[in-house]
């Protein structure tokens, strides 16, 4: 979309441009295991995309007509950034929740919760500053990983690589003693991958956010309805709806990608809740 195009998707609301396409513009990437990625058949799959399809379902009722969600892919994530904030893309589910971002998009309330720490194969790296002295560890260059590395433990060397894949290979040919990175998203990816003999370290993360979804700012009613649909999704998995809890598992729980016991995602979910009203779900739905 060139500056005509994002000048007209600034002027039109998200839910004014729903209402009139009948589509809402999601921005996914495709290599963000669990979040979203193709599978073995080539189809974007994930938590993120879950996710926006329950937000396009919770705009349809609103509308009373059908909206789907309609995903872009796009494999730059500053690029990414900048289309949502330009309006040119309405929705990016599985978004890092940073205050340096807050300044110039929306974010929902969190549907996930993760942080910064390292991959490795390596005995007797714990991901302490002592243990990390002189180690090559691997991060993707203006990452929140990056970042953690050099103000957290400068100790290490930072080898830069284009993406947390790169990062594994690199890894598996003992180039590097580790990957820095998003947790979820490195063991996505090591899950992905079929690594083996891979472990997290440390065991509390160097640093921690949220996670969910961003769009543009000034859509209050759009960016209600989406914290609509995650607070309905949390909230279902909290009282043990099936629809809900086979969402959150097939991605976080037993079974999926992550395979988080069930009391920690619900002690998680618990207090993102506590800070918004008790959705009431029907466990028929």
């Amino acid at each position: 979309m060139g500056a005509s195009g994002a000048q007209a998707a600034r002027a039109e609301t998200v839910i004014e441009r729903a209402a009139r396409t009948g589509a809402i513009t999601v921005g996914a990437r495709a290599d963000l295991s669990p979040y979203s990625f193709r599978n073995d058949r080539g189809e974007l799959v994930g938590y993120g995309v879950d996710v926006a399809q329950l937000v396009a379902a919770e705009v349809s009722r609103y509308l009373g007509r059908p909206v789907r969600a309609e995903f872009e892919p796009v494999g730059d994530p500053d690029a990414l950034f900048r289309q949502v904030s330009n309006g040119e893309i309405a929705l990016s589910c599985g978004a890092q929740f940073t205050w340096e971002r807050e300044m110039f998009v929306d974010f929902s309330i969190p549907f996930s919760l993760s942080g910064i720490r390292i991959l490795t194969r390596a005995q007797g790296l714990s991901g302490t500053a002592e243990s990390l002295a002189g180690k090559r560890i691997a991060v993707v260059p203006g990452s929140l990983g990056e970042r953690a590395m050099r103000d957290l433990r400068p100790q290490a060397i930072r080898v830069a690589v284009p993406g947390l894949k790169d990062g594994l290979a690199a890894l598996g040919s003992a180039r590097v003693d580790g990957v820095a990175g998003d947790s979820i998203l490195l063991a996505g990816a090591a899950r992905s991958a079929g690594s083996q003999g891979l472990t997290l370290v440390p065991e509390d993360p160097l640093v921690r956010y949220a996670v969910g979804c961003m769009m543009p700012e000034n859509n209050s009613t759009f960016r209600n309805l989406v914290n609509l649909a995650i607070a309905q999704m949390i909230q279902g998995y909290v009282i043990d709806d099936p629809a809900s809890t086979a969402t959150v598992n097939r991605w976080l729980g037993p079974g999926g990608v992550l395979e988080l016991p069930p009391e920690l995602i619900k002690a998680y979910f618990q207090t993102v809740l506590l800070n918004h009203e008790q959705i009431n779900v029907p466990t028929t739905r």
